[in-house]
């Protein structure tokens, strides 16, 4: 059995001297590596094994210095197996350079402005009456919903995902890994 060391972040800030504390946000595990609340969004999925796909379709669409910003942004982040769900040979095509507007349009679809964690997401699922749209950057929405204790986000071609690990936060917002690519119109 492994063990997984969480390290909450009131640790970090009372080290740094900081004395206004969220006992809420703690050092998640994903892909084989800490995700850390004091780091950014770039800096924590570049040491994650499971998402190499998505550094690089970020690198390829000129977005890492946006998600470096302060944000804040909630980001639902597929996996390398996400990824690997699209045809053969999408990923490929849509890192080229002539397809930087395409690529950009797409992942820019998995980013909604502002800290949405996942309580805050289910508030506004129960608001909406078992659902609720979440705009992205991109400008389309996104519908979330519950499927028993599992939060799943449909995309607008009627694709759906399913958050696998939710509520890693992040310096500037908060990360929801998700185990297929969401698509926009």
């Amino acid at each position: 059995m492994k063990r997984i060391l969480l390290i909450p972040v009131f640790a970090a800030a009372l080290i740094a001297g900081n004395t206004t504390v969220s006992y809420a946000q703690s050092t998640v595990m994903v892909g084989g590596a800490a995700m850390y609340p004091t780091k950014n969004i770039v800096e924590n999925a570049v040491n994650s094994k499971d998402h190499t796909t998505l550094v690089a379709a970020v690198k390829a669409a000129g977005l890492v210095e946006t998600l470096q910003s302060a944000g804040p942004f909630t980001v639902f982040a597929p996996t390398n197996a996400a990824f690997g769900k699209l045809p053969a040979g999408t990923v490929d095509n849509l890192v080229k350079p002539e397809n930087k507007a395409t690529l950009t349009k797409i992942l820019t679809y998995h980013v909604v402005s502002g800290n949405l964690d996942s309580k805050a997401i289910m508030d506004k699922i129960k608001a909406g009456g078992g659902s609720a749209k979440l705009t992205t950057v991109q400008g389309e929405t996104l519908t979330v919903m519950m499927k028993g204790k599992k939060l799943q986000i449909k995309d607008s071609k009627g694709g759906i995902s399913t958050v696998t690990i939710k509520d890693v936060y992040q310096k500037n917002g908060v990360i929801h890994v998700i185990d297929t690519v969401v698509m926009p119109s």
